[in-house]
């Protein structure tokens, strides 16, 4: 059997994509983003398969509703995980046995400068400190695959998600397609440019697995979530064992799986009204 590659795949971090327009349902630009994610995704499993062609390639719609990627237009190769709620969120898949990771169109953490369309998990959500480390969505994921013992090898997006993940993972592939200009704005590559690209740094990445190990955090976990409105402190406070000094919740957990459930949780208290 060949190795088992998860592959997570954001909408923020896909070339040519700057606009909210282009990543939520019923926006006039959601189609074309759509169909750029999954173009993104062809061509990682594509560079992964050339490389390894027994691979075998699981696909993570991790982005909003997870029901992104066209199903239909997928590479048929690789198996897509899509819809939610469900366990491990953006990175499902990895108690289904992977043994490598990757990142896809992904974006830089919130109030990172240089960045297009950042954010960390949901726009109500300031900052998420884990033992006192400031991390986004990549350092989340990173720090989630290394409790599985999944070292992640390639991550794709703007510039600063690529500088994100560098500073975590200084081994990893990166491939930066485009170049912040502000939260909606980029200088961005050609789709068809990145594509390629894309597809050449997961090869390298695969060739390059053995010299990654995954990354850990010692457990237990304190977690700390700085929040854009009171009443979602208001709302997260009335949770078992979640705490709240001003608009900040700190809470307490076993492992990563626990804090991400819990991270999770959060995102969606942030859409809720009291």
């Amino acid at each position: 059997m060949g190795t088992k590659v998860l592959i997570s795949v954001d909408m923020e971090g896909i070339a040519g994509i700057v606009h909210p327009a282009e990543t939520t349902p019923e926006r006039h630009d959601y189609e074309r983003g759509r169909r750029l994610m999954t173009a993104e995704a062809n061509a990682v499993v594509e560079g992964v398969i050339d490389a390894e062609p027994a691979a075998e390639v699981l696909v993570a719609d991790a982005h909003g509703s997870y029901r992104n990627i066209l199903p239909e237009e997928l590479d048929r190769r690789a198996r897509l995980i899509r819809g939610k709620p469900r366990e491990l969120g953006m990175l499902a898949g990895l108690q289904a046995g992977a043994q490598v990771a990757m990142f896809v169109g992904y974006h830089a953490r919130a109030g990172a400068g240089g960045a297009v369309l950042a954010h960390t998990i949901a726009d109500a959500i300031l900052d998420v400190r884990i033992n006192g480390a400031s991390h986004g969505e990549i350092g989340i994921n990173t720090l989630l695959a290394g409790s599985y013992g999944v070292p992640v090898v390639l991550a794709g997006g703007d510039a600063a998600a690529c500088e994100e993940f560098s500073a975590l993972v200084p081994r990893g592939v990166t491939v930066p397609v485009k170049r912040g200009l502000g939260q909606h704005a980029a200088d961005t590559l050609h789709p068809q440019e990145a594509q390629d690209r894309l597809r050449q740094g997961a090869g390298q990445a695969i060739r390059l697995r053995a010299d990654h190990r995954p990354m850990s955090v010692p457990c237990p976990l304190d977690i700390e979530v700085d929040l854009h409105q009171p009443r979602s402190a208001d709302l997260a406070a009335l949770i078992p064992g979640v705490t709240r000094t001003g608009r900040t919740v700190a809470f307490n957990a076993e492992n990563m799986a626990a804090a991400y459930s819990m991270l999770q949780l959060l995102a969606v208290l942030t859409h809720l009204s009291p």
